[in-house]
């Protein structure tokens, strides 16, 4: 898979790509991922990649120009055609776990992080093939969110993980959206917190029985909190 994402602050992200699954999927070739400075797009002395709301509206806005630029020369450098071009956008949908699947099957991703007020809205309307939220609230930048989907997305392509159904087990990962149940690990007994002993008991059975209804207990939980009904 390759990933290319334009920010005018790419140095936010850059250790992103030197730790965890991020770098044994780089390492391994599974991934090629790089970051590019909408600034070195941008024309005139100054490299200006933004400038004032035509309706006076308070805050700057990233300019068309170093952005079609940027890609633009992506798609003259890259062989192959992108699947999708993503706007990280706070209005956009919000990211899941089924959209993560599907992109995970994607080979060529552009990410395009908003600064700012936003973007050119000729961009949103010309350019950008979807636009993903990781929430309904505003951040500085787009920055965080695009490392957040590169993050749902690689540790989802086989291999870069150590165990892929380690990946398919976790929350939200079926149609049902089930929360995991609780893990554990050693010590048995650290401070008197025991772990429970179903789960020393050798009975495979039992155990997954546990787990089913730890697990049932869970999404029910993350229903009400979250006013919903995913099951």
């Amino acid at each position: 898979m390759r990933i290319d994402v334009l920010s005018c602050l790419p140095n936010l992200m850059t250790s992103f790509m030197s730790y965890s699954i991020i770098k044994r999927a780089i390492d391994s070739n599974l991934l090629q991922l790089n970051f590019h400075n909408l600034h070195d797009f941008a024309s005139g002395k100054h490299k200006k990649i933004d400038d004032y709301a035509y309706s006076g509206t308070p805050g700057l806005v990233l300019k068309l120009e170093p952005i079609d630029r940027c890609i633009e020369f992506l798609k003259k450098s890259n062989d192959e055609k992108y699947d999708e071009i993503i706007y990280m956008a706070p209005d956009g949908e919000i990211l899941n776990q089924k959209i993560a699947q599907e992109m995970s099957n994607k080979r060529n991703l552009i990410i395009l992080c908003g600064h700012y007020k936003g973007v050119d809205e000729r961009v949103r309307e010309h350019y950008i093939t979807r636009e993903i939220s990781i929430g309904e609230y505003v951040l500085s930048g787009g920055e965080i969110p695009a490392c957040v989907l590169i993050d749902s997305i690689v540790r989802l392509i086989p291999g870069a993980i150590n165990n892929i159904n380690s990946a398919l087990e976790d929350s939200f990962q079926d149609d049902k959206y089930v929360i995991a149940p609780p893990v554990y690990t050693r010590p048995k007994i650290y401070n008197n917190l025991k772990v429970p002993e179903i789960l020393l008991s050798g009975n495979t059975k039992l155990i997954n029985e546990w787990l089913n209804n730890e697990s049932k207990k869970r999404t029910e939980k993350y229903n009400k909190l979250n006013n919903k009904n995913l099951t």
